[in-house]
């Protein structure tokens, strides 16, 4: 398994704004190979900024890879038009091989 996360730090006030974008986005996720699963993080907040987080899960590196140059890709980073303003800085990009794991019987 292999995560990629991007950290955005968002000003306050624009929370609402951003979630929307990522709730109306057209994801084609579930049709890309390797794909697991998608969250979207809210964290902490500060007086100037809100933390949030993409998260997604892949059966290997090599599908994450192949997702970041397809046309699917390209298609949904374009609709990443958030109002100005809306980002303090730019998003970090986190990438994990998932060396253990565990999860709750039956599940």
């Amino acid at each position: 398994m292999f995560i990629a996360m991007n950290r955005f730090r968002i000003n306050r006030g624009f929370e609402a704004d951003f979630e929307r974008l990522w709730r109306e986005r057209q994801s084609r996720l579930a049709q890309v190979p390797g794909f697991v699963t998608f969250r979207l993080l809210k964290g902490p907040e500060d007086e100037e900024t809100t933390l949030y987080a993409s998260h997604t899960t892949w059966a290997s590196r090599g599908h994450f890879d192949a997702w970041r140059e397809s046309e699917a890709f390209h298609k949904a980073h374009a609709q990443a038009k958030a109002p100005q303003g809306t980002y303090a800085g730019h998003p970090v990009l986190e990438l994990f091989d998932v060396v253990l794991e565990e999860s709750a019987a039956g599940s």
